[in-house]
C-alpha cells in the first residue's frame, strides 16, 4: 500500500433536535398542561488513535464525515433520542490542524486516545420548560443548536525511536530488512524507497525499538528536490539518527561530501533536527577487502573530523549488525530514562543517575 501522510477531511457534527410544543389531553383530566419534551443532542465527531494503522490512506476516498441529528422532542415530556457519535480511527502520530485558520487542534500519539474535532449541537427545550404561574399554556420552544462543521488537515509524522538518513542507495532499506520484519523494496537503483517503512527491532522480550526508513535525501532537498524532503519531518520525532553512507559508492561520489551535503540539508530544513544525536554508519563494507576497507574508513573519519559514535557494517553479510543494534537499544533505553521524571529520595531531593558515555566504535 502506498504511504499517505497527509489528508484533508470535512467533519460535520449533528444538530440538536427541536423541543416539542404539546399539551396534556387525557380523559377525566379537565385541565391539562404543557408536556412538550426536549430534543436530543446531535452526534459529535471524534478521532481515535489506532496503533494498527500506519497511513492516512483511508482518507483518499472517504473525506466527509457527518454525524446524525438529534431527534425532536415529543409529548408526555418525552425527550428526543440523542444521536450516536462518529469515531474515526487514525494512526498514531497524526497532527490535526484547522484548515481554514491554521490552528493546531492537537495530535494523536497514544493507542485509544480520543480527540473531539466537532461538537454536536444541543437539543432544544420543549414547552414544558416555559410554564409558570402567569404562563400556563406556553407555546414557546427552542430549536436545537447546530453542530460544528470543520475542514481539517491531517498530517502524519511517524513515531519511531530511530531514523535512517542517507543518500539514495546508501543501504537503508537493506539494513531495516536485516534487523526487523519490515520488507521494503531493495534494488540497485536510486529512489527504491518511495515511502517510509517502519520496522520493530526486538532483542528479547520487553526490549525492542522502532526504526524508520525514509526515501533517500539528495542535495537540494530542502528546496524540494527529490523525495526525501517530503518525509524529513518524520525524523523530527525520532530520538536517534543513523546517518548511513556507502563506503564505496558505485558512481565514484565522495562519501565525505555526501555526509556534508546532508548535514546542510538537515540544518536548512530544521536546525533542531541537525543538532539531534546522530551516529555515522558506514555501509557495504563487504565490497572492499580488509586492507582497503581500513584505509577507506580512516580517510572518511579524518575527512569528516568525526568525533562521535560510528559503525562499519554490511547488512547483506550481517557484519557489525549485532553490535550496532545492541548499542542502539542501550541508547534508546537511556533516552527513555532521561525523559522520565527524576526519582526522589527519602529526603525529597531528586536522585541523580549519571548517563553512560557514548564511546566511538572502531
Amino acid at each position: 500500500m502506498k504511504f499517505v501522510d497527509e489528508a484533508s477531511i470535512t467533519v460535520i457534527a449533528g444538530k440538536g433536535g427541536p423541543g416539542a410544543v404539546s399539551f396534556r389531553r387525557e380523559k377525566f383530566i379537565p385541565k391539562g398542561g404543557p408536556d412538550g419534551g426536549d430534543g436530543g443532542n446531535g452526534g459529535s465527531v471524534w478521532l481515535l488513535g489506532d496503533s494498527g494503522l500506519n497511513t492516512l490512506a483511508d482518507f483518499r476516498h472517504a473525506r466527509r464525515f457527518k454525524a446524525r441529528n438529534g431527534d425532536p422532542g415529543a409529548g408526555r415530556e418525552k425527550s428526543g433520542k440523542s444521536a450516536d457519535d462518529i469515531v474515526i480511527k487514525v494512526p498514531l502520530g497524526t497532527i490535526v490542524v484547522a484548515q481554514e485558520t491554521g490552528e493546531r487542534i492537537g495530535e494523536v500519539t497514544e493507542h485509544g486516545q480520543r480527540m473531539l474535532v466537532a461538537k454536536g449541537g444541543f437539543g432544544g427545550r420543549g414547552n414544558v420548560n416555559f410554564k409558570s404561574s402567569v404562563n400556563r399554556t406556553p407555546r414557546q420552544f427552542t430549536p436545537g443548536t447546530p453542530g460544528e462543521e470543520r475542514k481539517l488537515h491531517l498530517e502524519l509524522k511517524v513515531l519511531a525511536d530511530v531514523g535512517l538518513l542517507g543518500f539514495p542507495n546508501a543501504g537503508k532499506s537493506t539494513l531495516i530488512s536485516a534487523v526487523s520484519a519490515a520488507r521494503p523494496k531493495v534494488a540497485d537503483y536510486p529512489f527504491t524507497t518511495l515511502y517510509p517503512n517502519l520496522g520493530v527491532v526486538s532483542l528479547e522480550p520487553g526490549r525492542s525499538f522502532v526504526i524508520a526508513d525514509i526515501p533517500g535525501v539528495i542535495e537540494g532537498a530542502a528546496e524540494g528536490a527529490g523525495l526525501g524532503i517530503q518525509f524529513l519531518k518524520h525524523l523530527q520525532r525520532t530520538r536517534l539518527l543513523l546517518h548511513l553512507v556507502d563506503v564505496a559508492p558505485i558512481d565514484g561520489a565522495d562519501p565525505v561530501e555526501q555526509v556534508r551535503a546532508l548535514e546542510r540539508e538537515l540544518a536548512q530544513f530544521d536546525s533542531g533536527l541537525a543538532q539531534r544525536e546522530r551516529w555515522l554508519v558506514l555501509t557495504k563494507i563487504d565490497q572492499l577487502d580488509p586492507d582497503e576497507l581500513d584505509e577507506r574508513v580512516n580517510d572518511i573519519l579524518r575527512g569528516l573530523e568525526w568525533q562521535g559514535t560510528w559503525f562499519a557494517i554490511s547488512a547483506v553479510a550481517r557484519h557489525g549488525l549485532e553490535s550496532l543494534v545492541g548499542r542502539i537499544m542501550v541508547q534508546v533505553e537511556a533516552t527513555e530514562r532521561r525523559l522520565e521524571p527524576d526519582p526522589v529520595d527519602s529526603s525529597g531531593n531528586p536522585a541523580s543517575d549519571p548517563m553512560p558515555s557514548d564511546d566511538s566504535e572502531g
